[in-house]
């Protein structure tokens, strides 16, 4: 089990074992702090009471070990590791938590309580499963170790197929096997084995209480001040290590304040990577060259073309373990392996977007929702009807019409957007439509749940921006962005680090009135304003483009064969799982031009490809 992960920790393997107490622990080690043999895992703490793995790393560890010196606390290693176990020993496991500011997935056995504690850092940066399987308890950072573990037959979950087909990821607490759960962020799970009773499993941390806090009433240069000096101290933090780290820049708004914070707190160039693709739309290598250029970064890029999306695509089921449909997991592996050439930690500028309202859709979906709000409901069925009847095709060919500068990327898609909120009865179901890459995906299984009780606890919020960036975060930032990153990195033992996410950065980020979020018609006002106090104004003024590949082109050219055999109809019908007719009608229309169906298509074909190498090719 634990070899199965050797990517995440090639350093070195280590295991704890206690046949008294019925218990094995294994751990794979990326080097990162205390590269000695002191630093490795499992480790236990002096008192001899908790033993851990633990994945992660506690960025504040230097002065919880100076708090705990002061306390009389003698330590052996200089690694955070140690400093965690003497905190758990010296006051205990949740007031321990309190203290840590980090990411972290943990597993700590009390041999005095005889109890076993899962933690997941509080955003869901660091993955963990767990489940109960033939009577044994097991957990782990993916998905594979468990697999590994011999004698378990899994059963594929149904409901969380659907989730997936909706998502394009199969959102926490569920997996897609039924005996395997995810711990959600934030949460915590007690488990004693030799006693009556399932694992509990409760937060140790939540967003609701940043999110339900008044917003403070900050004049703009004190709430600017107080947001760089929160970042500042958060890429500081993030880039203690013993061994050499370099920043994942795209040039967006959200990398380029991580690389310039970084540059800024560095004594010589730090060393940036970037990912560019040889269709000129969705390229933004040379902005992110300029960005590197201005703050004076070590600088390289990589362009990837289609023909290396097919090359590495086979393996996308096993960096992932079940199925995951970010098309943009492809350049994040790339860029992952271009910075890991050189540094063996970076940081990236992921998280932005939920916490400072960035996504286009927070605007235009709300502004769509006020609008339409205001119609009679017969009205806005028929704008609803008359801009769906428009296929994207000949939207996208309108689009010419109007002047290059101000033409809308993807028009037909966002017609497309907007006459589904326009048909949508609530916030949520608008909300739904936006983020559904198959609109209805019970017609595909035949039933299955997909609706999550996080859904509803939102009505409290009644501001539809607020809203749907607080369901992102709960829902898209740990089961899609944060998923991607860490496998994809990890898959070349690359360790990436998301100050964006500090929590002090999230709570803090919560208190800020919408107004510094979004202003003027621009997304991030006060990360923007923070950013050019390093970079002019002038070189960050551009459409917000994102993370994407030129897929639609792609599935139409180079991945053209490989997805036609993935989405035979005989094949489909014979794996009785998923309804061939809705699947073959859309890539017939994308392969005709009808439509761009590239997203839920590329949903489809993730899933077949995990198909096959996890049930029809049981390792």
């Amino acid at each position: 089990m634990r070899d199965s992960m050797l990517h995440r920790g090639p350093d070195s393997g280590g295991h704890f074992l206690s046949s008294e107490d019925g218990l094995a622990m294994g751990f794979r080690r990326l080097a990162i702090i205390d590269l000695s043999e002191n630093g490795n895992q499992p480790m236990t703490s002096s008192c001899e009471r908790y033993t851990t793995t633990y994945n992660g790393e506690i960025y504040n560890y230097k002065a919880l070990r100076q708090v705990l010196e002061a306390e009389g606390r003698r330590f052996r290693s200089t690694s955070d590791t140690e400093v965690m176990l003497e905190g758990f020993s010296a006051w205990g496991i949740d007031k321990t938590l309190e203290r840590m500011i980090g990411m972290f997935a943990i597993a700590v056995w009390d041999r005095e309580k005889q109890q076993m504690t899962l933690i997941r850092d509080r955003l869901g940066i660091k993955p963990l499963y767990w489940g109960i399987i033939n009577g044994s308890f097991f957990y782990g950072s993916e998905l594979k170790t468990l697999r590994a573990k011999p004698g378990w037959d899994p059963t594929l979950d149904r409901n969380a197929l659907t989730q997936y087909l909706r998502f394009n990821y199969v959102p926490d607490p569920l997996t897609i096997y039924e005996d395997v759960s995810k711990l959600p962020p934030g949460h915590k799970l007690e488990f004693r084995p030799r006693h009556e009773g399932s694992p509990r499993v409760t937060p140790y941390w939540s967003v609701n209480d940043a999110v339900d806090g008044p917003r403070q009433s900050y004049q703009d240069d004190a709430a600017i001040q107080k947001l760089d000096e929160l970042l500042g101290d958060a890429v500081e933090r993030r880039m203690v290590a013993d061994v050499p780290l370099g920043v994942l820049l795209s040039g967006g708004i959200d990398s380029s304040v991580v690389a310039a914070m970084m540059q800024a707190r560095s004594d010589r160039p730090i060393q940036s990577f970037t990912i560019g693709f040889d269709d000129a739309g969705y390229n933004e290598a040379d902005q992110a060259a300029a960005v590197a250029t201005h703050i004076g970064t070590d600088h390289t890029s990589l362009t990837l073309t289609g023909a290396d999306a097919r090359t590495l695509i086979t393996n996308l089921a096993d960096w992932y373990d079940e199925p995951f449909a970010d098309s943009s997991s492809l350049p994040t592996y790339l860029v992952s392996k271009l910075a890991k050439d050189a540094v063996t930690v970076a940081l990236s500028g992921d998280g932005g977007d939920e916490v400072f309202f960035g996504y286009n859709r927070y605007q235009a979906a709300s502004a769509a929702w006020d609008r339409a709000e205001n119609l009679p409901d017969p009205l806005r069925s028929a704008l609803g009807h008359g801009l769906k009847s428009v296929s994207a095709r000949q939207w996208d060919s309108l689009s010419n019409f109007i002047p290059k500068g101000s033409r809308p990327r993807m028009m037909g898609d966002k017609m497309h957007k907007i006459a589904r909120i326009l048909n949508s009865d609530d916030q949520i179901s608008a909300y739904l439509s936006l983020v559904s890459h198959w609109q209805d995906p019970g017609k595909l299984t035949g039933g299955g749940t997909t609706l999550d009780p996080v859904f509803e606890a939102s009505d409290r919020i009644t501001d539809f921006t607020e809203r749907m960036a607080y369901l992102d975060t709960l829902t898209y930032l740990p089961g899609d962005i944060l998923t991607k990153v860490d496998r994809a990195s990890m898959a070349v033992s690359l360790e990436a680090r998301v100050p964006l996410l500090d929590h002090r950065v999230v709570e803090f980020a919560w208190t800020l009135p919408k107004n510094m979020k979004i202003r003027d018609g621009k997304s991030k006002w006060a990360l923007r304003q923070v950013l050019y106090n390093y970079v002019p104004q002038e070189l960050m003024e551009r459409p917000k483009a994102g993370f994407a590949i030129p897929l639609a082109a792609w599935l139409r050219g180079p991945l053209r064969d490989w997805a036609e055999e993935l989405l035979n109809q005989k094949r489909l019908k014979g794996q009785g799982l998923l309804a061939p007719g809705p699947i073959r009608a859309a890539w017939d229309d994308h392969q005709a031009g009808r439509g761009n169906h590239a997203e839920p298509l590329w949903n489809i074909l993730m899933f077949q490809a995990w198909y096959d190498r996890w049930i029809l090719n049981t390792p």
